[in-house]
């Protein structure tokens, strides 16, 4: 389950960064070099989705709370925005809803 939820948080990363990089170039007038790093990394992230031993279907469900939960943390660390109690509640319940999706295949229930 660790190994697995610390893949999930890797895939997340490059996932957000790929997509934040082209934001900062539309929104932030950033430069247009930004996109090579966000297109290396949205292919990272789309590779990085192949390495777990499931359905594709099921991986995605299961990533879902893992991405809930990192863009939160990103939300504060990068965008300096404070959490609310509600934020870490929804974070833990995605969580919760991860793991046991990732419990369910390892299973075979």
């Amino acid at each position: 389950m660790l190994k697995t939820t610390a893949l999930f948080l890797v895939t997340a990363l490059a996932e957000i960064i790929g997509c934040f990089l082209p934001y900062l170039w539309l929104r932030k007038s950033g430069s247009p070099w930004l996109l090579l790093p966000a297109v290396l990394s949205l292919s990272l992230f789309v590779w990085l989705l192949t390495l777990h031993p499931a359905a594709s279907g099921r991986i995605y469900a299961a990533y879902g709370g893992v991405y809930v939960a990192t863009a939160l943390v990103w939300l504060r660390v990068v965008d300096g925005e404070k959490l609310s109690i509600l934020d870490w509640v929804g974070a833990g319940i995605a969580l919760f809803g991860m793991a046991i999706i990732v419990l369910g295949w390892r299973s075979g229930v």
